[in-house]
């Protein structure tokens, strides 16, 4: 099982230099977990530069991967990870999400590097 960071995604979607370092990753629907708050981070960055339709397309490609939901339980996890390792909200509910799924973390996001279980590529 994969999760992708909102940062690795973006990379993949503006073909940015380190878009073929993530592409394997996102196109492996079947093993693809998506949080949701990716979609949102997702959805917010490109819905102001590229418009409804676009943003949509971006969401549409993530949910083919299997979308899973913010429960009390997980935010709560984020919670604790979120202090533990002084993440953001986001983040720590993204590696809440890949530590309940049991699932490696692809990133090009530095908060994330030092990390078990993380696949972190500097950005180019």
């Amino acid at each position: 099982m994969v999760v992708v960071d909102t940062s690795a995604w973006l990379a993949y979607f503006t073909d940015e230099p380190n878009a073929a370092a993530f592409a394997d990753a996102i196109e492996r629907a079947e093993e693809l977990v998506v949080p949701t708050v990716t979609l949102y981070e997702a959805y917010r960055h490109v819905l102001p530069r590229r418009g409804e339709r676009a943003a949509l397309e971006v969401v549409a490609v993530m949910r083919r991967g299997t979308v899973a939901e913010l429960d009390a339980g997980l935010a709560l996890e984020g919670a604790r990870l979120g202090l533990a390792h002084s993440l953001s909200f986001a983040d720590s509910v993204i590696l809440a999400t890949a530590r309940r799924h049991g699932a490696k973390l692809w990133t090009q996001d530095a908060d994330f590097a030092a990390l078990d279980g993380v696949r972190y590529v500097p950005k180019s």
